[in-house]
């Protein structure tokens, strides 16, 4: 088969690479329908994470399941299935408390800008639907893997809920789809940080009602202006930079609530500022397979399009592309076909 491959920073190939083997009873094989470019791909591939040896690239997939494993009953050959970033059991005593994301047996997928992946614990971690859906709901179930995920994460952790007040900091597909999760579930106001004309206008079809433009303590006194002085209930920190933290963490209101799901990269919190600050603080890798079910279900009812945050559409050979436009940000999220 064909997959994508990093070699070193700028520097992603589209290579000839041995087609996946079941190597354990719980494996399955899929042939990806769709996958797509993450931007967390983009921290390694910036330089900011160590790329030691080549290796494959990617963790957001749908797609048909063509083989799988003794062990697994779940989901057979010839059904199209979505998956976790994160693989689970979904058995042990982290799924059963809703933590998938840190299953005992976790394995995390990086391998899936392919025309073919192996999933370990398949048995846990795929959902199928019911039947192929309709090719124009793809989008939003790739989106549902991992960004839409994320996003939903971010605004639990930060525990919106109905009448709140939340600000999302942070303009990409996980701060964009957490716009649509804190208005599924319920705020009144949803305050979006960005900068970028095409990106707010999408905010903004997804439920925010407000943009703020201004960065660090300017975007915090933004926020307290629009606030009452106070501050937000819940802050969704979906960026992963020091000062996207420190900005969640100064517009939260006493009392209020941060869920931070941007990969953190050079983040220190101060702990005495954290205990005097009577703000929660709440976040990590998603536990994108408790949300699964509920979240395509309100993909194919058409109660949400995580899917609209794919701006390019390439063929999976020009991968590289992908990256390149995502990195110069002409485009908020890369959508690959095989």
């Amino acid at each position: 088969m064909r997959g994508t491959v990093l070699h070193a920073p700028g520097d992603i190939r589209f290579e000839n690479l041995d087609d996946p083997k079941l190597l354990h009873p719980t494996d399955a094989i899929i042939r990806t329908a769709v996958t797509c470019v993450c931007g967390s791909d983009l921290w390694p591939y910036r330089g900011a994470e160590p790329v030691g040896e080549p290796h494959p690239m990617g963790h957001e997939y749908v797609g048909f399941v063509e083989a799988v494993g003794s062990g697994v009953t779940s989901v057979r050959p010839g059904q199209f299935v979505v998956g976790s970033f994160a693989t689970s059991d979904n058995t042990c005593a982290n799924c059963r408390n809703g933590f998938p994301s840190n299953c005992v047996h976790r394995e995390f997928l990086s391998t899936c800008q392919a025309e073919y992946v192996r999933i370990p614990n398949a048995q846990g971690t795929l959902v199928a639907t019911d039947g192929t859906p309709d090719e124009r709901f793809w989008p939003g179930l790739l989106a549902v893997s991992d960004v839409m995920g994320t996003g939903w994460w971010a605004a639990d952790a930060a525990e919106v809920k109905p009448g709140s007040t939340a600000v999302v900091v942070g303009d990409g597909a996980v701060g964009l789809c957490g716009v649509i999760a804190a208005k599924e579930r319920g705020a009144e106001r949803i305050i979006a940080m960005s900068r970028h004309e095409p990106r707010q206008e999408l905010a903004r079809e997804f439920g925010a009602t407000d943009i703020v433009t201004e960065r660090g303590d300017e975007g915090v006194a933004r926020i307290k202006e629009l606030t009452g002085g106070i501050g937000a209930d819940s802050v969704l920190e979906c960026v992963g930079t020091a000062q996207a933290m420190r900005q969640a963490l100064h517009s939260a209101r006493p009392g209020g609530s941060v869920g931070f799901v941007g990969v953190p990269h050079d983040v220190a919190v101060d702990g005495q500022e954290l205990f005097f600050s009577h703000v929660g603080l709440r976040g990590g890798p998603a536990p994108v397979r408790r949300y699964l079910p509920d979240l395509i279900d309100r993909v194919l009812t058409g109660a949400i399009d995580p899917g609209k945050v794919f701006d390019l559409t390439l063929p999976l050979d020009q991968v590289a592309e992908g990256y390149r436009a995502m990195d110069e940000r002409r485009a908020v999220k890369t959508l690959l076909t095989p």
